[in-house]
């Protein structure tokens, strides 16, 4: 605790909890997350023959979360549409992503170093919306701990777990992607934050919700940077997941870890390069040809 109290911990953890997302925060968690639907197979020929489906896949992209948890709570699913700095925000970004003179901007933003800013700074949004749906729905359901773990999950992952409803959009279906059936880390982890979020709302944690918002932030950041630096699709959740799985559930130990961009079914998994990677080298190879 002394060690805390020298390095402020808990002055910094305030700050930082009540640090506003707009404009910087939310334009990194609008870039990163179109750049992953650029690199969904299909979605750049979208973009060319129906400029609309596009732009709404991207807007799902960008706010599928706050749409999902909206209808769990009974209200209307375009509420966050209000917003129209957001929307306008986005939709630059959808923009520049796809249509940019010479792909410059989507060059510059897939840069490596630059990409790891972006990711890390997504997560920061990422946990925000974690914690605020869990705040929110106890609002709503003062001893509703599920809904609670549920609503924090959804705003968490909920671009994930809508992710058929927007393949529908693209004229894709995979059902296999179902992301309940193949969680990506950043979904699992979506799920044991709010479920850590919704114990300190109930003061069963016995810690503050922005010292709370820090460390986790603080987790979610490093794993997906060092995740992306290494172009690695693993979890580090895998070796304690298997043997609670094992133990609980008879299931075998091991098994592997996917992640929610899958590559197209013609190139071979390689397990040196994420999804969104294959699914880039894809695209590229078939630019150059049609080049």
């Amino acid at each position: 605790m002394e060690v805390l109290a020298v390095l402020n911990l808990g002055d910094f953890a305030q700050v930082f909890s009540k640090m506003g997302m707009f404009p910087v925060f939310d334009l990194a968690y609008y870039i990163v997350s179109i750049l992953y639907l650029k690199y969904e197979p299909g979605s750049v020929e979208v973009s060319r023959k129906s400029p609309v489906a596009s732009w709404l896949c991207a807007m799902l992209y960008c706010f599928g979360s706050y749409i999902l948890a909206d209808i769990m709570l009974g209200s209307s699913p375009i509420d966050y549409f209000q917003y129209n700095s957001h929307i306008l925000l986005a939709s630059a970004v959808w923009y520049l992503l796809f249509y940019c003179p010479l792909n410059l901007f989507y060059k510059c933003v897939a840069f490596l170093p630059v990409k790891l800013v972006l990711v890390a700074l997504k997560e920061v949004v990422r946990t925000r919306k974690i914690a605020a749906g869990v705040h929110h729905a106890h609002h709503a359901y003062h001893h509703g701990f599920f809904i609670m773990v549920f609503v924090g999950y959804v705003k968490g992952s909920g671009v994930a777990l809508i992710s058929n409803f927007e393949q529908l959009l693209r004229g894709v279906w995979r059902p296999d992607t179902n992301e309940i059936l193949n969680m990506s880390f950043p979904t699992k982890a979506s799920l044991y934050g709010a479920i850590l979020f919704t114990l300190q709302e109930a003061h069963w944690l016995p810690v503050s919700k922005s010292t709370l918002i820090l460390i986790f932030t603080l987790f979610m950041a490093t794993c997906k940077v060092v995740m992306t630096a290494r172009h690695s699709h693993g979890s580090p959740f895998a070796l304690i997941e298997s043997w609670v799985c094992h133990l609980l559930f008879g299931s075998p130990l091991g098994g592997s870890e996917e992640d929610h961009h899958h590559p197209p079914a013609s190139v071979p998994s390689s397990p040196l390069k994420t999804k969104e990677e294959l699914s880039e080298g894809t695209r590229k190879r078939k630019v150059k040809k049609a080049e």
